[in-house]
């Protein structure tokens, strides 16, 4: 099963609130062109619904397996399409730089993301599964960067998942 990732934040609260958040789903048995189709109509969903006055997704790193590399940069290039068909820029983040905003540490483990997710959201629980929080955790690196002000939809695509 491929996840992608998303959460919807109102940046203007504070602290920030989440707004909605879920995981789109695709079959590896699928052809890929028909998940990248259902991504991008999921994504492009959540945008209409939502009307975020900005966006933001996670920088590719690299990687060494081809497979997993190919899909990730099929799906990014789907969510980035879909954020610019809606007028929105997408914002890059490396996971270096989200870890460092969130828990002033660039070398942050999972469990320490969460816990600051968490936190920053004021959520009683973490956020599950972990694409979801790392939607979140780049929303709210996002946030923190200043380079929104109100409501902000990201994508964070679990590639091998």
């Amino acid at each position: 099963m491929h996840e992608t990732g998303w959460a919807v934040l109102d940046g203007a609260a504070a602290p920030p609130r989440l707004v909605s958040s879920g995981v789109i789903r695709t079959r590896p048995g699928v052809p890929l062109p028909l998940r990248l189709k259902a991504i991008h109509a999921e994504l492009t969903a959540v945008i209409v619904e939502h009307a975020p006055d900005s966006c933001a997704i996670e920088e590719m790193f690299f990687t060494t397996i081809a497979v997993t590399v190919r899909a990730t940069l099929q799906a990014r290039g789907v969510a980035l399409l879909a954020f610019a068909q809606a007028g929105l820029a997408g914002h890059e983040y490396n996971p270096r730089t989200v870890k460092l905003a969130l828990t002033g540490s660039g070398r942050a483990e999972k469990a320490q993301m969460q816990a600051a997710v968490q936190k920053a959201l004021g959520l009683a629980d973490k956020l599950r599964p972990n694409d979801v929080a790392d939607a979140a955790a780049i929303a709210l690196c996002h946030l923190r960067t200043g380079r929104m002000k109100g409501l902000t939809v990201l994508d964070a695509w679990g590639g091998g998942k």
